[in-house]
């Protein structure tokens, strides 16, 4: 076990912590049926110095660092390794910059993504990339797994938006990737590189973000089906007469009843899928929704209700936003998936779970972002059963092989931390593994950023 006293004299006063609470506290993200160790200390960095003085002597000592921004993640990246010390960038929450000019903004990365969408608002700005978690999860944890969220469909992911980098590299040095600009392809697009590689290849201090102008209030619709098909070529048949809605989700049945025990949000009974779509293209947005209606009854939709108001449809939007703490509320262990599929095949990876909920007897409820084809099933069961918990993990490794045996990937947007290291190796070929590698040893030749995750 390290010594605490060393990291103490390099930072300022108040910054190293030792407290075994402390630690324990600190020690795993949100992810099931990934371990987490005992760390040695947590460092609570408040500038980008402090990062830069952890690194460099984590890299001449061979001291394993985990970077950590809110916990928030769902595939045990954050989690603590044996001796490790855990560098949290919770403090580094500043908005430095917002340019209504350039339509960008420049932020540390413990800015909670709700934060920045809330500011940027009051400049008449947007920041579409809006995962679940947007109360509560960071930038810096967002630009680590490449988050995306219910706008995706229209318009793109966090990646999408972030135009420059500020990253401390392995052995401390200070890095900038990127630009202001709206275009620059000078040299490697390094900036695209950090992106999603989960602290694995160097500790994000500032993200440069590209904003939109607000968008008109979108107006909103949900429909209901007695079967999951319909609700499938629906959303194909709708996105293939080209229209192009800001928020397109599904839920499935278990989903929907799981909704509806914590808020009576009055849907109908016996349906096996709803879809909710949001049109924020102003005054075309009404006939956006009666196409969608036009589309879903076509497919066989049992009922499908449109709003007349953004207040009505912020109400339908709650059944969406609270299917995380209605699967909470079921009283279970959760293992929360993620893997994305082309929509074709969204009728298939459905009914394809259904299938492994009765073989591996464990209830697998689903729902997630269909215009992308990024779902996202849920494995409930009871952790005190170990056969049931067994069985919740081929569950999941089930899973894991049907977006792939379906042309999909094994997560769209949570990343691979440790859940789904081994996986990594399914999805890439050998020249892909070996370049991944490669990359890593180069930039982090002593393997102390996030060792043992992502790379199998």
């Amino acid at each position: 076990m390290i010594s605490t006293d060393a990291l103490r004299e390099l930072l300022p006063e108040g910054r190293v912590f030792d407290d075994p609470d402390v630690l324990a506290a600190h020690s795993r993200d949100r992810a099931t049926f990934c371990p987490a160790g005992t760390p040695a200390a947590l460092v609570r960095a408040y500038d980008t110095d402090d990062v830069a003085a952890v690194l460099k002597w984590a890299h001449e000592n061979r001291v394993p660092v985990v970077p950590q921004g809110a916990r928030s993640g769902l595939s045990g990246a954050a989690n603590a390794l044996d001796g490790c010390v855990l560098l949290s960038l919770e403090k580094m929450d500043a908005i430095l910059d917002i340019d209504p000019d350039e339509q960008l903004a420049v932020v540390q990365p413990g800015v909670v993504n709700g934060v920045l969408a809330a500011a940027v608002a009051e400049k008449g700005l947007f920041y579409p990339p809006d995962p679940g978690s947007r109360s509560i999860s960071t930038i810096g944890g967002n630009v680590s797994t490449n988050a995306g969220g219910m706008c995706c469909v229209k318009y793109g992911v966090t990646g999408d938006f972030v135009r420059g980098l500020e990253v401390v590299l392995a052995d401390g040095r200070v890095m900038r990737t990127g630009r202001r600009t709206a275009k620059g392809v000078a040299g490697y697009d390094l900036t695209r590189l950090m992106v999603g590689a989960e602290g694995t290849l160097g500790v994000v201090t500032e993200v440069t973000v590209a904003l939109r102008p607000a968008s008109a209030q979108p107006l909103t619709a949900v429909a209901f089906f007695p079967e999951v098909a319909g609700s499938a070529r629906t959303v194909s048949g709708y996105l293939a007469e080209g229209y192009q809605p800001s928020v397109l989700e599904f839920m499935d049945a278990s989903s929907v009843k799981a909704v509806q025990q914590i808020a009576d949000l009055g849907f109908p009974e016996g349906m096996a899928a709803m879809l909710l779509v949001q049109s924020d293209r102003g005054a075309d947005a009404p006939a956006d929704l009666a196409a969608f209606e036009r589309v879903a009854r076509a497919m066989g939709a049992a009922e499908v209700v449109v709003s007349d108001s953004a207040a009505e449809g912020e109400m339908l939007m709650q059944a969406r936003r609270l299917v995380g703490d209605a699967h909470e509320k079921l009283g279970k262990a959760l293992l929360i998936d993620d893997v994305c599929v082309p929509r074709r095949h969204l009728v298939d990876l459905v009914e394809g779970l259904q299938r492994i909920a009765e073989e591996h007897r464990v209830q697998v409820l689903c729902s997630g972002h269909a215009g992308d084809g990024n779902m996202h099933p849920v494995v409930a069961f009871d952790d005190g059963d170990a056969d049931e918990t067994a069985r919740a993990q081929k569950a999941f490794d089930a899973i894991m092989q049907l977006g792939l045996d379906l042309g999909g990937t094994i997560t769209g947007e949570h990343g691979i931390g440790q859940l789904k290291r081994e996986w990594l190796g399914h999805e890439l070929d050998e020249a892909g593994l070996w370049a991944s590698r490669a990359i890593k040893a180069a930039l982090d030749p002593h393997n102390v950023l996030n060792p043992t995750r992502v790379l199998p």
